[in-house]
């Protein structure tokens, strides 16, 4: 070997060992965080349970404001660590984020209107045992991605459908909405009417919208299969017509669950728009420091 390829290979080594060490201390730039589980509701035998993820300088001298997230699965399936990442990233901001268990079919044979009523639960007993667990009550936000973000709309919206054995002068009803390609009508001709048919205003929030509704923001792909655009319109000029604040983030030629697939940029852009608008509502201060953490 000439001197000239020992040199040329040298280089080319520095060069891949200064790329590999880049994209190490990129990766640092996540905040990450490891939840601690606590039951919130136990049905015969079947405990569900809140992750709760606490910023890392988490101390109990302090009152958190807080965002309850629930995923989504078609009421069917999933679990709560589909929204770990941006349940961590909220706790880097110094909320305390939470991403709630809630029955389903596949492991519960439940339907949604059991999942709508563990969502209450699940908002309910954060606010029910605020204090317990460093929350303020008044500052909870509640958020999902499809059936979850149904979930979250419901809780948001629904009148009824609660455990009556709950101490229901507690309310369930979320101060601010965040709703990732959401489940918001399920009348005829939508998704998961046929689970529903003559009951579905029981369960649909775009059929109950009133005044008071929390402010809310919808982010959704606009070659959605599932949700129309027009659907998430029709919710957003409800929501104005009773007084309400509903922001829409339209993402052009992207389908269903966008947010949770690659490119991660998807995940990114939208949990800096849901950042905003919780600053907007006094949940968060500062700068979002999601582009930061994923180098983005």
């Amino acid at each position: 070997m000439t001197v000239q390829f020992l040199k040329q290979l040298l280089f080319k080594l520095i060069i891949l060992c200064l790329l590999f060490t880049n994209r190490g201390f990129s990766q640092n730039k996540r905040i990450l965080i490891s939840p601690e589980k606590i039951v919130y509701k136990i049905i015969d035998t079947t405990e569900l349970k809140l992750y709760l993820y606490k910023p890392l300088n988490f101390s109990t001298k302090k009152i958190y404001n807080c965002i309850v997230f629930f995923h989504g699965g078609g009421w069917n399936k999933g679990n709560p660590d589909m929204f770990k990442r941006q349940a961590m990233y909220f706790a880097s901001r110094g909320l305390i984020a939470i991403s709630a268990e809630y029955r389903i079919k596949n492991k519960h044979n439940t339907t949604p209107f059991e999942a709508v009523e563990d969502a209450k639960s699940a908002i309910r007993y954060v606010r029910e045992n605020a204090i317990k667990l460093n929350i303020n009550p008044n500052k909870i936000a509640a958020g999902g991605g499809s059936a979850g973000g149904h979930l979250a709309a419901a809780c948001g919206n629904i009148i009824g459908l609660d455990n009556p054995d709950e101490n229901l002068e507690i309310s369930s009803i979320p101060n601010a909405l965040a709703l990732l390609n959401p489940v918001i009508d399920n009348g005829p001709g939508s998704f998961g009417y046929n689970r529903f048919k003559e009951r579905y205003k029981e369960i649909s929030p775009i059929d109950n919208i009133t005044k008071g509704a929390p402010p809310t923001i919808i982010l959704i792909g606009t070659k959605d299969k599932l949700i129309p655009v027009s659907t998430v319109e029709n919710y957003k000029s409800k929501m104005e017509a009773v007084g309400s604040n509903c922001d829409l983030k339209l993402y052009p030629d992207v389908g269903h669950a966008f947010f949770a697939k690659p490119p991660k940029k998807y995940f990114i852009e939208t949990t800096y728009e849901i950042d905003l608008f919780l600053s907007l509502l006094d949940f968060l201060t500062g700068t979002p420091t999601i582009k930061k953490q994923y180098n983005y």
